[in-house]
């Protein structure tokens, strides 16, 4: 039996084992581990503030265009962010595009903010990574 010598060599089990060993393949399962946990985290979180109060993160004019009722939207989005995680686990091929573009659209919110530049940024991370998973997916979802 031949051994894994790069993630391109042959081994007896079939190709099975050899995309599983592939750094490729480990690539797309760490980064769907994430945007399955991540987005279910933070939309579930919506609705309990453990981790931060997200009602902040919404510009004051959004809050007065829906008349005030800015932390029910946030209770909308969380539903959203909820199922774009179930979604990464199910069709990540489609998903994480999905998420990505709500990525781009959290950072726009964020830059409307002063002061939550640096969270602006991290998301630009995050959405390049989300990115990176729907090209992975192409090939190993």
């Amino acid at each position: 039996m031949e051994t894994i010598i790069d993630s391109t060599a042959r081994i007896d089990r079939g190709d099975t084992a050899e995309v599983s060993a592939s750094v490729g393949y480990q690539a797309f399962w760490l980064l769907r581990f994430a945007f399955v946990v991540a987005p279910i985290m933070a939309g579930a979180d919506k609705f309990l503030h453990l981790l931060v109060n997200w009602d902040q993160y919404l510009p004051g004019f959004v809050n007065n265009m829906l008349g005030g009722h800015g932390h029910e939207f946030m209770l909308v989005v969380g539903v959203i962010e909820i199922v774009a995680g179930i979604g990464v686990l199910l069709r990540p091929k489609f998903f994480a595009y999905v998420v990505a573009a709500w990525l781009v659209a959290i950072i726009i919110n964020l830059l409307m903010i002063p002061g939550y530049f640096d969270v602006a940024l991290r998301d630009l991370g995050l959405a390049i990574a989300a990115l990176a998973l729907a090209r992975l997916s192409q090939k190993y979802a």
